[in-house]
């Protein structure tokens, strides 16, 4: 019997520590967003941001965890309020996208280059007659070496 009790308080008395750390306000405080000015809440110095941190300091205090509170605060702001679009449904296109457009213009410079490099140099263009007797344009030819040199 003593010893069931002495297990029972030892898990009391570690529940705690088992828990893991509480949550960082810092930590939340740049996953969202002032929904009046637009920037993260540890930048942002609007009424409505202040009483958003200390709403985050009171439920860390009450022992919400980070996603809790994220959560309650987009059910109350909507999903606005992130700082990042999440990783699922249709915000997953933000993610995606961006990504894809990147992905389509490597390959798109990629068989640019091959196309390119198959061609070769490009051909020197097909003498034109110039319509003089070949006596004159080797005389013009001597002359634009002798000018020349």
């Amino acid at each position: 019997m003593r010893l069931v009790a002495l297990l029972v308080a030892g898990l009391v008395l570690a529940a705690p520590a088992l828990a893991g750390k509480p949550p960082s306000a810092e930590a939340i405080e740049t996953k969202l967003v002032c929904p009046v000015c637009h920037e993260t809440l540890d930048q942002s110095t609007a009424p409505i941001a202040q009483e958003m941190k200390a709403h985050i300091r009171q439920r860390i205090a009450q022992g919400w965890t980070e996603k809790q509170i994220i959560d309650e605060m987009v059910g109350q702001f909507g999903p606005g309020v992130l700082s990042t679009p999440a990783k699922h449904g249709f915000d997953l296109l933000a993610w995606l996208l961006p990504l894809g457009g990147a992905a389509a213009g490597i390959v798109a410079l990629a068989l640019g280059a091959a196309y390119w490099s198959r061609r070769g140099p490009p051909s020197e263009p097909p003498e034109e007659d110039s319509g003089l007797d070949p006596e004159t344009e080797r005389r013009i030819d001597l002359e634009l070496a002798r000018f020349d040199g």
